[in-house]
């Protein structure tokens, strides 16, 4: 229609030129009008158009709203509708399962950990040490592959023990480890190969006064004082703590002599529950160290 009113007002034009007043000026308007016409339906009939492509693209949008897909892969452990049931978004999106992603393949331990040790936990994440535990659905069996992926740092305290969130990852191809089980879990803070070490007995056995060489009875007098040190509430720097730390590291061993029992000076490292690290001391590797006193009969 408009590109006939287009051509309708330009033939008129023309033959207006060609042959001077054989049509009037009113018929030459009514023609420009009609043509103006025809382009303002077209601009009307274009904003229809957009108007409607607006009016779908909002359809599809709020179409693809009812199509609810999880963030990510996973298995779902537990499901929190029903088919049918009719879901109202508010302050807080409504929970419909719980997916647990990759399960497959690793799962992830939640651990809490006394802050004494976080320093320990630490150490151990930078040099990658293994996490091994045990859960109660496999007594017998002990998984040894775990790793600290995190040491977070949103403290607990319970019963006045302060203890901070750790996350240990180890793998799960076989689905044995579920969402929920309770682990038992051992760090290893460090590991060292071909070392000299000494039996946790012969650490902790302190002999009778009158059973040690004069000589070295002064060795007791100096285990009496730290005894009096660790079992005294008093306040002490944090100087003093520090050095008293790094004390523990020596320690005496004690042999027989025969007659008397002689004190040698030692510095241990790691330890167990059995042996602990020799890293230097007076000691040989077969020598024989006294762990206890057996009485007469």
């Amino acid at each position: 229609m408009l590109q006939q009113a287009t051509n309708d007002e330009r033939r008129s034009g023309q033959l207006n030129k060609s042959q001077d007043g054989f049509i009037s000026e009113a018929e030459i308007d009514q023609f420009r009008f009609a043509r103006m016409m025809r382009e303002a339906e077209l601009q009307v009939a274009e904003t229809n158009v957009e108007q409607s492509q607006a009016q779908l693209d909002n359809s599809q949008a709020n179409l693809a709203y009812t199509i609810i897909l999880a963030p990510c892969d996973g298995i779902v452990i537990d499901k929190k509708i029903d088919v049918g049931q009719t879901l109202a978004a508010q302050f807080q999106t409504p929970e419909m399962f719980v997916v647990a992603p990759e399960m497959d393949q690793r799962m992830h331990i939640y651990a809490s950990v006394d802050e004494a040790d976080i320093g320990w936990i630490r150490k151990a994440q930078e040099t990658g040490q293994l996490v091994r535990f045990t859960v109660d659905a496999y007594p017998d069996e002990l998984f040894d592959q775990g790793k600290i992926v995190q040491v977070r740092l949103s403290s607990k305290e319970e019963q006045n023990v302060i203890t901070y969130p750790v996350i240990v990852e180890t793998p799960n191809n076989d689905l044995k480890l579920l969402p929920g089980m309770t682990a038992n879990l051992s760090f290893q803070i460090n590991r060292q190969e071909n070392i000299l070490k000494i039996p946790n007995p012969a650490l902790r056995f302190y002999p009778n006064r009158e059973k040690v060489h004069p000589d070295d009875r002064k060795i007791l007098d100096g285990f009496e004082d730290q005894k009096e040190f660790a079992d005294s509430p008093k306040m002490v720097s944090a100087d003093e703590k520090a050095d008293n730390s790094k004390a523990l590291s020596y320690r005496h061993v004690w042999v027989d002599d025969g007659k008397y029992l002689r004190g040698k000076k030692v510095r241990i490292g790691i330890s167990d529950n059995r042996y602990t690290q020799l890293l230097e001391g007076e000691i040989s590797p077969d020598e024989e160290l006294v762990i206890g006193e057996k009485l007469k009969k």
